[in-house]
């Protein structure tokens, strides 16, 4: 290997893309990292202007023009870039200029993706707080179960003392009754109360039990659509826990939809299904990963439930209890995975990620 065979290796082995500028800005290099980032062929690229891999706020050819006329560095943060696709993403880059044969100066951009570190960042969130505020309420489940027990008790002694005319014995029953549904409310804020009951199945199964579940209660006033994955392995899990945490989800989109004032033409939901390779859930780096989406056409979720969504008694409805999400959450996080949720009005998809290799 010569030593110019050896530098490309090297810089196409990097996780740091990068570009080098020639001073009539067109794309002289650019390495594997950098094709994959920009989405783009590194073949087709080579001779063409830099500013047509991507675009940015403010004008990008001036400043790589002043690099070049002053030989100086500049790095800029947190840049969000239009690729060609429509697809955005936030980057770090910096321009460092090299003096080449005969003097002429050229540049090496150097761009670091942060959506992935943004996004590992958020799972972490999600995550940290999930386990936080399940500790948080097996506490409060210890502490209100056992005055509830004593209190139940105590009416079940009371309503053998009492006579059974007079309607005495309708209040004790008003206290155990009470009494059974705040201990219900607390097992249901709690989610499973067994561990998942792990078999080999096919995501599918459980999405396609969910859709038939809802198109017969919605009567056909909701569309589903389906895209599935059919080369997704089988995984490791629980089919009746999973089917809850994605009947929860859908059932709430449905809700959502049939809630609003103005609905959209024909209501939707989809279902879709994908495979993601070599995917980061919080820290835990992952070679396969199934990913099903559930996206709808309703309202979308308000802006400041969006971080708070998933934990329990936050909701979204007057007349909801806030539990179906945490629960979902709760189930997902059981079988090493997590939930997502991107939300504008008229589109709402909550991700489901769920690791294969536990399969093997």
């Amino acid at each position: 290997m010569t030593s110019d065979t050896l530098h490309i290796h090297i810089l196409d082995n990097l996780k740091t893309a990068i570009l080098l500028v020639q001073p009539d800005l067109t794309v002289g290099y650019i390495n594997s990292a950098a094709e994959a980032l920009l989405e783009i062929s590194g073949s087709r690229t080579l001779g063409e202007p830099v500013t047509q891999l991507f675009r940015e706020h403010g004008d990008t050819a001036a400043g790589l023009r002043e690099a070049i006329r002053a030989g100086s560095a500049y790095t800029k943060r947190e840049t969000l870039l239009t690729l060609p696709s429509g697809q955005r993403i936030t980057v770090d880059y910096a321009v460092s200029p090299v003096l080449q044969e005969g003097g002429k100066i050229s540049l090496v951009l150097e761009i670091q993706p942060l959506d992935r570190m943004l996004r590992i960042s958020r799972e972490e969130g999600i995550l940290s707080s999930q386990q936080n505020t399940r500790a948080l309420v097996r506490g409060l489940a210890h502490e209100i179960k056992n005055p509830l027990g004593g209190l139940r008790g105590a009416a079940q002694l009371l309503a053998r003392e009492l006579p059974d005319s007079g309607g005495l014995k309708d209040y004790t029953n008003i206290i155990i009754e009470e009494a059974d549904r705040l201990r219900n409310l607390v097992d249901q804020m709690l989610g499973p109360n067994k561990a998942p009951d792990k078999k080999p199945l096919n995501l599918h199964e459980v999405v396609e039990r969910v859709r038939q579940l809802l198109e017969a209660e919605t009567h056909g006033n909701v569309r589903f659509l389906r895209d599935y994955d059919p080369s997704i392995p089988d995984l490791l899990g629980d089919k009746e826990q999973l089917i809850q945490a994605v009947l929860n989800i859908v059932r709430n989109a449905v809700e959502a939809l049939a809630g609003m004032t103005t609905p959209p033409k024909i209501p939707t939901i989809m279902l879709r299904t994908r495979s993601m390779r070599q995917f980061t859930i919080g820290t835990q780096r992952h070679r396969l990963v199934a990913k099903l989406d559930i996206v709808d056409n309703g309202p979308g979720v308000q802006r400041d439930l969006l971080e708070t969504i998933f934990l329990p008694m936050v909701s979204g409805r007057s007349d909801g209890t806030g539990l179906g999400l945490s629960i979902s959450q709760s189930i997902i996080n059981r079988h090493h995975g997590l939930i997502e949720c991107h939300s504008q009005p008229g589109s709402t998809t909550f991700s489901l990620y769920i690791p294969l290799e536990q399969f093997k």
